[in-house]
């Protein structure tokens, strides 16, 4: 088959495949509001100053459906200007290389760089070449690539490792501010979320100004499952598709039971990155990554036994900046936490409400039906009728 390698970007039309063809709107546009803080202008990751993003979406036939998501703290060489980082883990059944030394350090010397399971060893090396590469890095002889995933193997055939050097350094080349392309796109194309497509979403919270006016984003690659709640509503348990969900006759055997069964299990993994221009050392950042999983556990996630759930956290004020910008109290830590759950519970209905259906490797998924699902939404009070 032929191998379709997309670069996404801001601005979409209809591709084959079906990135774009069917039409999808994000919790924002459906009237849901999430939390009580306002959103960046983008709603994205992309609002906090500097972070960057860049994806690459590969195709081939109904066999491969996988990518790459790139984020980058900022626009200079990331292994000479390193930043503030945390690595938080809710349930480490997850491959996330890097992780010790954010953990030891307390830095980030790396693009974060998001694919699937079996692609990860491979995105790592490309991560490397590219941090070899740049200008000043010609003795470097140590480097930390960060490179997170989740299992994509019901729609992409995983064991191909389709991932490449090329669709790495395109991702981390492309990777631009402003908007960003959210649904069955770049790591998120081929994963699944609650039973239904899942994805890559992104969300932005921005404090007031005398709460220090900083600004917290998230980006998540969504592939886990549970029992989807919106804003407080049971969509998953109305819509029929949970976990745990029993009914007379499911012991059968059948081709379509055991295909749902294998879609509706609550094993899989996140990977949360959050952002934020506040000043905030690895032992802050450790903290705000905790309450990413306080977003996450609010859409209904059951962190099983079978999932990696991952949060990493960093600040954009650089390592060597942080003592002279003042890293913020214990005591204004506060509504940043509550930033950093907001956006990362509306980040992950945006990743499921803009996900497209996909046909792949072992079957396909669909997309969670808007109509019933906002009638759903407005029967709970969540959108006004």
């Amino acid at each position: 088959m032929e191998r379709k390698t997309i670069v996404v970007v801001a601005v979409m039309t209809a591709i084959a495949g079906g990135l774009a063809a069917q039409e999808r709107r994000s919790t924002r546009e459906l009237g849901i509001v999430v939390g009580v803080l306002p959103p960046g202008p983008l709603n994205a990751i992309t609002d906090v100053p500097g972070v960057r993003v860049g994806q690459v979406t590969v195709l081939s036939g109904d066999s491969i459906n996988t990518g790459v998501t790139a984020i980058l703290p900022h626009g200079s060489n990331i292994f000479r200007e390193k930043v503030p980082a945390a690595v938080v883990v809710g349930n480490a059944f997850g491959k996330l290389t890097g992780s010790t030394q954010i953990q030891e350090l307390g830095e980030l010397e790396s693009p974060i760089v998001l694919t699937c399971t079996l692609c990860v060893p491979r995105a790592a090396d490309a991560v490397l070449t590219y941090l070899l590469s740049l200008p000043g890095n010609e003795d470097v002889r140590s480097a930390n690539p960060v490179v997170g995933e989740t299992n994509d193997g019901f729609l992409n055939h995983i064991r191909l490792r389709p991932i490449g050097e090329f669709d790495v350094l395109e991702a981390i080349g492309g990777a631009v501010s402003g908007p960003v392309v959210q649904g069955s796109v770049g790591a998120g194309r081929g994963t699944v979320a609650f039973g239904w497509k899942g994805g890559i979403g992104t969300a932005s919270r921005i404090l007031a100004a005398d709460l220090g006016g900083w600004t917290v984003g998230v980006l998540v690659q969504t592939n886990f499952g549970g029992v989807l709640s919106i804003a407080g509503a049971p969509v998953g348990q109305e819509l029929g598709r949970y976990y745990l969900r029993r009914t007379e006759g499911d012991e059968g055997t059948s081709p379509v039971r055991r295909r749902q069964s294998e879609i509706d299990t609550a094993d899989g993994s996140i990977m949360i990155v959050v952002a934020t221009d506040a000043p905030l050392g690895h032992r802050n950042l450790t903290r705000l990554g905790r309450r990413a999983l306080g977003g996450l556990a609010r859409t209904g996630s059951s962190m099983t036994n079978g999932s990696g759930d991952y949060v990493i956290a960093f600040s954009t004020v650089k390592v060597t900046e942080l003592a002279g910008a003042g890293p913020v109290p214990n005591d204004r830590m506060s509504p940043l936490f509550q930033a950093a759950i907001e956006a990362t519970e509306e980040a992950i209905y945006n990743s499921i409400l803009l996900a497209t259906s996909v046909s792949g490797y072992r079957g396909s998924v669909d997309a969670l039906p808007l109509d019933a699902t906002m009638a759903i939404l407005r029967r709970y009070g969540v959108v006004k009728p």
